[in-house]
């Protein structure tokens, strides 16, 4: 592979003139056997590079594990890259917004109360340089030094809107630099933080989804010669629980794309094809009020998140052949779907009876945060003795995120982060009757200083205003089922239970799980995790994956947090359900 150059005029590659035309395709938001598929796709719209972030959180889980295979085999990745004549630009953090859990940074971090992260605090530094040291060296065969598809990597990740430490950039591309990164370093950052988050002597680039002249007038101002260039052109944007579907019109966002190329700048789409925020992965965002982001990372992207082409990669496509040679041939077909299908979910085993084979309860005098039971996603159930019988006032200093409340067994009431809710009134039939509360980690806050996030029952726990002491801790990560015991589905549990059914496939295909008549949960398909499903909306469907299909029989399995009015069935089908726009 050629070396990028960057000079006072511009890009060059081996001496030509070089324009990126690149788009946002995240390796760990797609399943990896249709990797190869999405990245034929960016080639065919025009592109010739891909971008990608790293997370960091799911590549090094524990401080003394890392995972670099199955899904998140990067370097698979970058040889399929790499094979379709793509380059790529590499974005590892340590921080990467994304949407993604905790802006991408490992929640073991937070296992220390005291410790800043994004800053100089020698704790987030070492763990930053050991990261790098992993993830980086089986890394640097793939460097356009070493012949591979990497022409350059990123900096952090919009700095600028998070702090103006220029040590701390410093050292984490000094930090880089120490890993083999020989490849030009690049910095990206809204307009109106480029000053905070620019390093001298690395290219800072620009992040916009329209006003391109102005965009690029505040780069220049910050840059006044090199290369002009966007690394997020935003294109599309995410959706979170309880608001609408975003879209942006398709011929609108080819406009302000025409109109950033003409300046002659550089791009990178944001995104080209989003994905899915699987199993528990997808972010939140906190500004004065707590918000999850939704399951489906479709952004109305050229892609959707089936890996279709929608309107806008014709429109784009139309647009780059106006500056750049496309390949010739028609777009790409839409994939085949699984035909329709209603599948009964016949068993059921309930979540509370089942705890103790799902996770091992830690006692303490004080509820457990979840990065104290060494756990990142899923769910925590807390557990005590109410002293007192009748009525009585349950206040918490901290719901992190979403608390459901029973007592021996039957559900009292519910206390959302998301609403600024901590207490309710309950009745204790007895005294000694078991408080139980089953706390969801509904996403890490990705973006700004909230994303200290810790999560579970954080703080004091009071009834009456007494101190509650002497909990149990469990966590429940939920990533083996095995140990459930399904039984024949009769009747419909009281409180959380997982349903479970099979269907036939004879030919495997892309399809859509619609979860109508259920309240909240998450749902499996043969073991794989597809994410979270939630009446609120406005998404109504989770995407299925072809390779997550087998020819023959294929087993479901949905959580339901609440009662479902309609938990005998769900649905199958070929289109998706993201919910209503804004008109």
């Amino acid at each position: 592979m050629p070396l990028l150059q960057i000079d006072d005029g511009g890009f060059t590659l081996d001496g030509e003139s070089f324009r990126i035309l690149s788009g946002g395709l995240h390796y760990f938001r797609v399943h990896p056997e249709q990797w190869q598929d999405r990245l034929r796709k960016a080639r065919l719209m025009g592109l010739n590079t891909v971008e990608t972030y790293v997370p960091w959180n799911l590549h090094q889980p524990r401080p003394d594990h890392f995972v670099m295979d199955g899904g998140l085999d990067l370097p698979r990745f970058l040889d399929l890259a790499a094979a379709e004549g793509l380059h790529v630009l590499l974005r590892p953090g340590p921080y990467i917004c994304a949407e993604w859990e905790g802006g991408g940074i490992p929640s073991w971090l937070l296992a220390d109360p005291g410790i800043r992260l994004r800053s100089r605090d020698p704790r987030f530094l070492a763990a930053v340089d050991d990261y790098f040291t992993r993830l980086l060296t089986p890394l640097r065969p793939y460097l356009a030094s070493q012949g591979g598809p990497v022409l350059a990597v990123q900096v952090e990740n919009e700095y600028g809107a998070y702090g103006d430490d220029t040590a701390y950039l410093e050292h984490i591309a000094d930090s880089l630099r120490a890993c083999g990164v020989d490849v030009p370093l690049f910095t990206c950052d809204q307009p109106v933080d480029l000053e905070r988050g620019a390093l001298p002597g690395v290219l800072a680039t620009a992040n916009f989804g329209s006003g391109a002249a102005r965009g690029l007038a505040a780069l220049r101002e910050q840059q006044p010669k090199g290369p002009l260039m966007c690394t997020e052109f935003w294109i599309g944007w995410f959706d979170r629980w309880g608001a609408h579907h975003v879209v942006r019109d398709p011929e609108h966002a080819a406009g302000e794309l025409d109109e950033l190329l003409a300046t002659g700048a550089s791009v990178n789409f944001y995104m080209f094809h989003g994905g899915t925020n699987f199993g528990f992965t997808n972010g939140a965002n906190d500004k004065h009020t707590y918000r999850p982001t939704v399951t489906s990372y479709d952004y109305d992207a050229p892609l959707d998140e089936a890996g279709d082409p929608t309107a806008k990669f014709t429109a784009f496509r139309d647009v780059i052949a106006r500056y750049a040679p496309v390949p010739d041939g028609p777009v790409p077909p839409p994939g085949a779907k699984l035909a329709a299908r209603t599948v009964r979910l016949t068993e059921s085993a309930g979540l509370l009876a089942h705890a103790a084979t799902l996770g091992t309860a830690v006692e303490a005098r004080r509820p457990l945060a979840m990065e104290e039971l060494e756990q990142d996603f899923g769910f925590v159930l807390y557990e005590t003795t109410l002293p007192l019988k009748g009525p009585a006032l349950l206040e918490v200093e901290h719901v992190r995120d979403r608390a459901q409340v029973f007592v021996d067994g039957l559900p009292v009431g519910v206390l959302e982060r998301e609403n600024h809710e901590h207490a309710l009134a309950l009745t204790a039939p007895r005294a000694g009757s078991t408080l139980t509360v089953l706390v969801e980690n509904q996403g890490r806050v990705n973006y700004g200083q909230g994303i200290h996030d810790r999560k579970g029952l954080l703080g004091k726990v009071l009834l009456d205003g007494a101190e509650l002491a002497g909990w149990t801790s469990r966590p429940l990560p939920l990533t083996d089922l095995d140990g459930l015991t399904f039984a024949p589905a009769t009747t419909t549990p009281v409180g959380p239970a997982f349903h479970r059914g099979t269907f036939e496939v004879t030919d495997p295909a892309d399809t859509f799980l619609h979860l109508d008549g259920f309240t909240k949960g998450n749902a499996w398909i043969n073991g794989f995790a597809l994410g979270r499903h939630w009446s609120r909306g406005p998404q109504r469907s989770l995407y299925v994956p072809a390779p997550v299909l087998r020819a023959g029989t294929n087993e479901i399995v949905v959580l339901e947090l609440h009662a479902a009015h309609r938990a005998g069935t769900v649905e199958l089908r070929a289109t998706a359900d993201l919910g209503p726009t804004e008109e």
